[in-house]
């Protein structure tokens, strides 16, 4: 017999503050007593933000004025497909509360993991926790030009997340750029990814370590040859992928995103067939984690990006400007 499909919306809603609104399940319910992100199921001929609006205004009380698409998760369960169709809602009317009687509370981004959710939800909790815009450094062989280069694209575009990526150094002299970069960017409020085609595998989770790295970021060569999620799920673990075949692979090692290109032409990768947006969304319609879109893309394309199901943006050029 074939599963029942259940579409449902869900809402990551927050405040000023940088919280995030949760409600508990009733112990009535299936899975019970379980944290979760606020919504329902849609109604005959609903779109999702309809569906996201009306539900958000039943079980809390406010109006979504404002929202964009954040994640959209497929789940099996034994007994039914569930469609989680994620948005992120800043601007809203009202003051969000238990309207229907569920307890709710105002959870700091960085708590969540500490909250028992649905195992549907645990994709969401990344989508949250990540930001829109992955900066990627620029190869730079002198170390004044690289710290200065880095330095301004901090202050000018202020990136969450940076990947230290640097392709034209050997490992000691990589290990040393990231000692000094991961400062910067501490410095900068921003958490540093470290990635070097050219080091071992334990040298360079020993380096994440070491140097209290944001996490290790994978090349797709690593990515491939790994039979095992090599560093503790306490720091981020990404993965550089061009295909399904690498988002299979990135979900297998329980990766906690994957940046996937070429979405357009570009200079470095002439050869590379481009995604399209067509192509990128079909692509990661059932992946199981947040997906940064990278090739050709600037700043200004985030919102596309988000809106065909991506993360956000994976970049180098455009924080160079």
């Amino acid at each position: 017999m074939p599963k029942r499909r259940v579409h449902v919306v869900a809402a990551a809603i927050y405040n000023d503050d940088e919280r995030v609104f949760l409600s508990r399940r009733p112990s009535y319910v299936d899975q019970g007593g379980l944290w979760e992100f606020p919504g329902g199921k849609l109604h005959p001929h609903e779109t999702g933000l309809e569906a996201l609006k009306r539900e958000l205004n039943e079980e809390l009380g406010i109006h979504v004025k404002r929202a964009q698409p954040l994640i959209r998760v497929h789940h099996e369960y034994t007994d039914k497909h569930i469609l989680l169709d994620v948005w992120g809602v800043r601007d809203f009317e009202g003051a969000p509360y238990g309207r229907e009687g569920q307890v709710v509370r105002w959870v700091p981004v960085a708590d969540l993991g500490r909250y028992n959710f649905p195992a549907a939800n645990l994709p969401i909790i990344k989508a949250v926790a990540l930001p829109h815009a992955y900066m990627i450094t620029a190869d730079r062989a002198d170390e004044a030009s690289f710290e200065a280069g880095l330095t301004a694209a901090l202050e000018r575009h202020r990136p969450r997340l940076v990947r230290l990526r640097d392709t034209a150094l050997d490992a000691e002299a990589y290990a040393a750029r990231a000692e000094r970069a991961v400062d910067i960017c501490r410095r900068a409020g921003a958490q540093l990814m470290l990635g070097h085609r050219g080091s071992e595998m334990e040298a360079l989770v020993a380096l994440v370590e070491r140097l209290d790295a944001g996490g290790l970021h994978l090349t797709s060569d690593q990515l491939g040859v790994l039979a095992r999620r090599p560093l503790d799920g306490a720091r981020w673990l990404g993965a550089s992928v061009h295909d399904a075949a690498g988002l299979a692979q990135a979900e297998r090692l329980d990766c906690d995103f994957a940046v996937l290109s070429p979405v357009r032409a570009t200079g470095s990768h002439p050869d590379a067939q481009p995604l399209g947006w067509h192509g990128l969304q079909q692509m990661i319609e059932h992946v199981r984690l947040p997906v940064f879109a990278l090739g050709g893309l600037g700043l200004e394309d985030i919102d596309h990006a988000r809106g065909v199901g991506a993360q956000g943006v994976a970049a180098i050029s455009a924080f160079e400007r």
